[in-house]
């Protein structure tokens, strides 16, 4: 049993010896630069988020406005965004919107405000019965009204090129036509956020 082990011992190093000979003019020709670890490096694009160039062409103008959002405004915001889709236009018509939005209501669908209400103005977009906007309950619906809103949107030649603060303007004719301006960045970044969520 000795011997048996023994020359299965002598076997295996004849192996390994026979081996490191056969190899050892090919190893010593490998390339022997250690291999480290790198970071992983970023090959793919997210596809996920709309690009800021389409987002906020002109870039932005004047000083920006910001304020925190709550389940409700969030919950708009992607009625908004989703009214836009249907359609058919794209994120800047979405930021459009949500910047109006913010400006005219901050968000939120509001019903009649008694006294303190701009004649009859209703919901996300302030939209007016008496102008022809729709009843109240159709302007208080947020898709109707995101609509409503895109709708006067497309009839303005050349929207996709203004800056927002002009084409918000010309749908809904405000008072305080430059306001609409301070939102453009946080209405980018909430389409940017929901665009496909």
């Amino acid at each position: 049993m000795n011997t048996i082990f023994r020359k299965s011992v002598l076997g295996v190093a004849g192996l390994a010896f026979a081996g490191g000979v056969f190899a050892g003019p090919i190893a010593a020709h490998a390339d022997t630069t250690p291999v480290t670890a790198s970071k992983p490096v970023a090959v793919a694009v997210q596809a996920d988020k709309p690009d800021s160039g389409k987002l906020i062409p002109h870039g932005v103008q004047g000083k920006q406005s910001r304020i925190d959002l709550n389940d409700e405004q969030t919950a708009n915001v992607k009625a908004i965004i989703a009214a836009t889709k249907k359609a058919g236009l794209p994120e800047r018509a979405a930021v459009i919107s949500i910047a109006t939005s913010l400006q005219e209501s901050k968000l939120e669908n509001l019903g009649h405000l008694g006294d303190k209400n701009d004649h009859d103005s209703l919901g996300l977009f302030q939209q007016r019965p008496s102008s022809g906007w729709g009843t109240p309950e159709q302007i208080t619906d947020p898709e109707y009204s995101t609509l409503a809103f895109l709708k006067g949107l497309k009839q303005v030649d050349g929207w996709q090129d203004m800056p927002l603060t002009e084409a918000a303007q010309t749908v809904q004719v405000s008072a305080y036509p430059d306001a609409y301006a301070q939102w453009e960045q946080q209405a980018a970044d909430l389409v940017a956020q929901h665009w496909n969520s």
